[in-house]
């Protein structure tokens, strides 16, 4: 319970940090920080884990300017302490991981008379795997079978040879720990996926190179912090392999997920399936001829030989029954429609076709027992490895030991599709996304591609999280749409009970900006006649010599709109394409600060986790309210169910989400309590419909100008 003892501990680390810092008490930090710690320290220690409510959930929608890592920092540390629980922060994008582990926390760590230890918590793929290294640096490489068939098998040029050469002496001399953010220059996307693993190839503490191996050594610092930094992505991962696998297990935190509008998303990436035909049956051929080679190894022990020829005779029974698939596949696939470019069908409800789901049960039993198999010769392998049992070098035994783990993860990939293709879509509440595609898998060929996927994230955060961790407190700036967390709620798995409470910022918004919405003869449904009112218009809305950003909906508007300005504009804009994002952010910057006006074009990325205060932004130009566009099979799915039960998916998903996303992009005006400036929306629809209205009432209190 949160004791008079705790309360004191929290005002008087706040108190000390706002003394030594020589800052004010912001309004809104305290009440995030009350909130929290009423939330997490009303959590019995009794209470029993499952659970199906939600009263140890704290919602937190602080704006911007707030202080909110200070706010979780300070209520959150001492109460997980107090209860023995680990607090993980796990945050939506590296940037703000990086923030808070080298920043924010050993500020708190320094001012605020908290003690309390930290360690950054990142997946094995930002580590090398001195494994692979010492394959590479051997030549022994081109007997591991690579994970994706994309992967290359060649041995290594002189120049990547010269650089993995680099990798080992610096570990050898202790100059290099083997996190790739580490090191000293950037490395390139293909030589490092060559030198790392993942949780299907890494086998463990079977591995030779296990006492130096840079994932466990850092994976061994998490057990002794009291606060570990995340990311959403590693945090989902950790809970796809059942929980405590990376991060210590559910049960055993308290988290904070910073930046939570984004975890709905995430987590249908994360639980979502897919299988590609082609793909597939190349795999399993190159497996084949692995394990071939495995079973005519004089050396191979008997036993473990008889169960490698089991695996091989049931994955040779496997991929035959994917013959006959291919044909309805195809069949299918005929009546398809093109979307964006690639040719899909989707099932509608996510009931598949009685042929595919004869198929689905068939593939289901067929990876299934290709999977038990697979377990079974693992097992055999490292305990044989374990004892000392098995004959030929280690090396060998590890590589052979790897070949076999993948695959059986390749399997269960496989299997969690024809799992979801099996099974009973009338039963499922909302029922999945279900669809095919033709994609493209380069040099003109193409391969077919399943998908199965939540069409929500409710159902999986209930499962694997909210009824199993201690407590979590989810934050951003952006949580309520149209005024109300129902939109979060339901994305989010929340429950009535979890506790919700928005904060308010300590920007001036009356007084700080203005949002102008100019009159306009055309709709912006008129897509030609709303771009020709633009080019028109924006020559007298922008200042030449200031700092704006021009946000648009879709990329055609946006280049209409550049190639119909004037040329003396031309030299100013910095356009989204031409461009890599930081060098446009980098170039705007310079203009700004050589005294030149500078503006950027930009598309959905510039509208959200852009950082230009003061001078560099003073005019944020949004062209129409960012309604989604409804080609996702996922949000059609959503849709779809959201209708079939008498709802408004308009009203009920995209107005809500192109709220969110407006005031997400108004957001660039204000990084700090000094900033001023002026909001233009450029689309008449936010005053003559009722769901504009209801959009512009629920914006931030901004100076309003409508003409």
């Amino acid at each position: 319970m949160l004791t008079d003892e705790l309360k004191k501990t929290i005002q008087d680390a706040y108190r000390q940090f706002l003394d030594v810092k020589q800052l004010k008490a912001r309004y809104g930090q305290r009440l995030m920080i009350a909130h929290i710690a009423r939330t997490l320290g009303g959590i019995k220690r009794n209470q029993e884990h499952q659970r199906g409510g939600g009263d140890h959930l704290c919602v937190v929608e602080a704006g911007t300017g707030t202080g909110k890592t200070l706010a979780y920092a300070l209520a959150a540390v001492p109460i997980a302490k107090a209860c023995d629980k680990t607090l993980v922060i796990s945050t939506a994008t590296v940037a703000l991981q990086e923030q808070i582990i080298y920043r924010d926390l050993p500020d708190v760590l320094i001012n605020s008379g908290l003690h309390f230890s930290i360690s950054l918590s990142k997946g094995r793929r930002r580590y090398i795997c001195l494994s692979k290294l010492d394959q590479l640096l051997s030549g022994a490489d081109a007997k591991v079978l690579p994970l994706y068939i994309d992967e290359h098998m060649a041995a290594p040029d002189a120049e990547s040879l010269s650089l993995y050469t680099d990798f080992a002496q610096q570990m050898a001399t202790g100059q290099w720990a083997g996190d790739r953010d580490d090191w000293k220059t950037v490395i390139a996307d293909d030589k490092w996926a060559r030198v790392t693993t993942d949780h299907a190839q890494c086998t463990g503490r079977r591995c030779s190179h296990v006492k130096q191996c840079s994932f466990f050594k850092a994976r061994e610092s998490l057990t002794q912090a009291d606060v570990i930094v995340a990311n959403h992505d590693l945090v989902l991962a950790d809970l796809a392999l059942g929980g405590g696998a990376i991060l210590p297990p559910p049960e055993e935190c308290i988290y904070v997920f910073d930046e939570a509008h984004h975890l709905p998303d995430k987590v249908i990436n994360h639980f979502s399936a897919s299988f590609r035909l082609a793909a597939t049956e190349r795999w399993m051929e190159q497996i084949e001829r692995a394990l071939s080679t495995m079973i005519a190894l004089p050396a191979m022990d008997n036993s473990i030989r008889g169960e490698l020829e089991s695996l091989l005779s049931q994955m040779i029974a496997v991929r035959r029954g994917l013959l006959p698939l291919r044909p309805v596949l195809e069949e299918l696939l005929e009546t398809a429609q093109e979307r964006q470019g690639v040719k899909s069908l989707r099932f509608a409800d996510g009931i598949v076709p009685a042929a595919l789901g004869d198929h689905a049960k068939s593939l289901l039993a067929g990876f299934s027992e290709v999977i038990k198999q697979a377990e079974t010769i693992v097992d055999s392998l490292q305990e044989g490895m374990d004892n000392n049992e098995l004959s030929g070098n280690r090396e060998a035994n590890e590589q052979w030991l790897a070949t076999v783990s993948m695959a059986r993860f390749r399997a269960e990939s496989a299997a969690a599709l024809w799992r979801s293709y099996a099974s009973d879509a009338s039963k499922e509440k909302p029922p999945n996304a279900r669809w095919l595609a033709l994609v493209e898998t380069g040099q003109g060929l193409f391969d077919v591609e399943l998908n199965a996927s939540p069409i929500l994230a409710a159902n999986a955060l209930r499962s694997a999280l909210w009824s199993r961790c201690y407590g979590a407190v989810l934050t951003s700036a952006t949580l309520t749409a149209l005024g109300s967390f129902d939109r979060f709620s339901m994305r989010a798995g929340l429950n009535t009970d979890a506790s919700f409470e928005v904060v308010p910022s300590p920007f001036r918004h009356a007084e700080a900006a203005e949002l102008y919405i100019p009159a306009m003869d055309c709709d912006a449904g008129n897509a030609e006649a709303h771009t020709a009112a633009i080019i028109e218009m924006l020559p007298d809305l922008l200042d030449a010599d200031a700092g704006s950003l021009v946000l648009f909906s879709s990329r055609k508007q946006l280049r209409a709109v550049r190639e119909g300005l004037p040329k003396a504009w031309l030299e100013r804009i910095l356009a989204q394409d031409d461009l890599p994002k930081h060098e446009i952010l980098t170039r705007h910057r310079q203009c700004l600060d050589e005294g030149k006006g500078s503006v950027i074009f930009g598309l959905a990325s510039f509208a959200e986790g852009v950082d230009l205060p003061g001078k560099y932004c003073t005019h944020v130009v949004i062209a129409k309210i960012p309604f989604a566009v409804p080609e996702d099979p996922v949000e059609e799915a959503l849709a779809e169910w959201i209708s079939r039960n008498k709802g408004n998916p308009f009203m009920d998903i995209t107005v809500p989400d192109a709220a969110v996303r407006l005031i997400q992009a108004s957001g660039r005006l204000l990084r700090n309590e000094a900033d001023t400036g002026r909001i233009t929306i450029l689309d008449r629809r936010m005053v003559s419909r009722h769901y504009g209205r209801k959009m512009l009432a629920s914006m931030p209190p901004y100076q309003q100008i409508i003409e």
